[in-house]
């Protein structure tokens, strides 16, 4: 007899035996509330670990009532995307960046600006207390998406070609630091006293080994993805931005759900966003001993006075006239 045959019979015997029709067999597994995830994140990144946590908690929390289907690798839809894709019914869960959400809440890219979110500490105080609820609300209503929980990114150093005795900003003059292309990034760059320098992330590498350029920023574990560090001999730890990325769930599906369904959906991505935190916090530290066995100078300059220079320069911007009248000093005011 066909083995798959013979094992669609017992199942069914099965069903009938439990007094269960075909029927409504089928249908309960139908029933599953579907929640597909969309990430750009590659299998080894911990943002894309943190969503299998994410589907374990639910399978403990809500067992059988949720189809969590992850989609890693942007396989599902590209990386910027997946907004749009929620508000079409066509995502429910994805992580959305401080620089996508503020194309739509533009007080929200006070993120995007150097110093404001001063470590990972903060950056969770920050989110989980009144002001995340306030600017998640706003998100909510501006891009029809809630979200649940705040994701550690990385923490942004400058990664130098020659060392430097860096102290303060004016010690970054002449500097030519590769900055992303954008006029926000490169605005970032200014602000820490170098030469903001667009280049490609692919040619970076080339670039600081020809000498096109004499710096670059990322966060520690890009500097190690990328090599940077064969073709640099020192490390700043300026901690200059603070990054996150926002576990977000479609209003549409979140409003469907009970209010307890909600209040498990909401703890599944506390807990995905608190393995990721930590272990990307973990990893990081673990990155500086690397970089000295590598040989290169990991310095701390005055992060105080980085921090002061910056901020003046983005509140003397029009970055700042869309920032909502004293929030920059409820979250300098955030401990």
């Amino acid at each position: 007899m066909n083995f798959t045959v013979f094992n669609r019979r017992n199942l069914l015997a099965t069903v009938a035996a439990l007094g269960i029709s075909a029927i409504s067999f089928a249908s309960f597994a139908q029933n599953k509330i579907a929640l597909r995830i969309s990430t750009p994140a590659v299998p080894d990144d911990w943002h894309a670990k943190m969503w299998t946590v994410f589907k374990e908690n639910l399978e403990k929390s809500a067992p059988g009532e949720f189809d969590v289907q992850i989609n890693l690798n942007a396989s599902l839809f590209k990386q910027g995307a997946e907004p749009a894709a929620m508000a079409r019914g066509n995502l429910e869960l994805t992580t959305v960046s401080a620089a996508d959400i503020a194309k739509l809440v533009p007080e929200f890219s006070i993120f995007t600006a150097g110093y404001v979110v001063r470590d990972p500490a903060q950056q969770q105080k920050i989110f989980n207390g009144p002001i995340g609820a306030e600017l998640f609300k706003a998100v909510s209503d501006k891009m029809d998406i809630t979200p649940l929980a705040t994701a550690y990114l990385g923490t942004r150093q400058v990664n130098l070609r020659e060392p430097r005795n860096v102290k303060t900003p004016a010690d970054l003059k002449g500097v030519k630091l590769r900055m992303p292309g954008s006029k926000d990034w490169l605005f970032l760059g200014e602000a820490l006293g170098a030469t903001a320098t667009p280049l490609a992330f692919g040619e970076v590498y080339m670039g600081l080994k020809t000498g096109t350029i004499d710096g670059q920023d990322n966060p520690l574990p890009s500097v190690r993805a990328a090599k940077f560090y064969e073709v640099t001999k020192q490390i700043v730890l300026t901690n200059h931005l603070v990054d996150g990325l926002f576990i977000a769930i479609a209003n549409k599906s979140f409003n469907a759900l009970s209010a307890v369904q909600k209040q498990k959906v909401n703890a599944a991505a506390q807990a995905a966003a608190a393995f990721n935190n930590e272990n990307r916090l973990k990893e990081e530290a673990q990155l500086v001993e690397f970089f000295k066995k590598e040989g290169l100078q990991v310095t701390v300059p005055d992060v105080e006075a980085f921090h002061k220079s910056v901020q003046a320069a983005y509140q003397n911007s029009d970055y700042a006239k869309v920032w909502p009248k004293g929030l920059l000093e409820r979250i300098n005011a955030t401990r």
